[in-house]
């Protein structure tokens, strides 16, 4: 049975780096977007000046970015209710050492993690957690907005469009 059966088509894992002055992406397999470590090496394995950046879309509910500077690993949860039926959402949890919360602290939508993993690069924690909070968007759509704040938006439509 081909792997990508069993994963719904609207998941995806990119890693996002900047070479000679130029934003690029290139798509991770699909099956990272169930392994927090598993993600995190392989964007170690992207060598990157400026640092990698990693975008998880996981189904119509959540999406987990990863921005490696050095040794520094920060990383960022859309909806900290995931955790609770999404085993990546639950490793994202377990890495920032939070607790998965119990089913009375579910009625919200919270991110969780860093929520200044993108504010050097112009998309502040105020507007980051607006987009993640937006429930009119889907994953991919915060991402794709993301994309467009910090100026990657081009070459994240072109990574998504290989998808289709």
């Amino acid at each position: 049975m081909d792997e990508l059966t069993d994963l719904s088509t609207t998941d995806f894992a990119v890693v996002v780096f900047r070479e000679d002055d130029r934003w690029e992406i290139e798509l991770l397999p699909v099956a990272l977007t169930e392994d927090l470590d598993e993600l995190i090496h392989a964007l170690r394995q992207q060598p990157s000046i400026a640092g990698t950046i990693g975008l998880v879309a996981v189904g119509d509910d959540f999406f987990v970015a990863i921005r490696m500077l050095g040794d520094e690993v920060m990383v960022f949860l859309s909806d900290v209710t995931a955790s609770v039926e999404w085993r990546l959402a639950g490793q994202v949890l377990d890495y920032l050492d939070i607790p998965i919360p119990e089913d009375e602290e579910l009625d919200q939508v919270l991110p969780v993690g860093d929520m200044s993993i993108f504010a050097d690069l112009g998309l502040d924690e105020m507007e980051l957690g607006a987009i993640s909070g937006d429930l009119d968007l889907y994953p991919d759509e915060m991402l794709s907005s993301i994309a467009g704040r910090i100026g990657f938006a081009d070459a994240f439509e072109r990574a998504l469009d290989a998808l289709a």
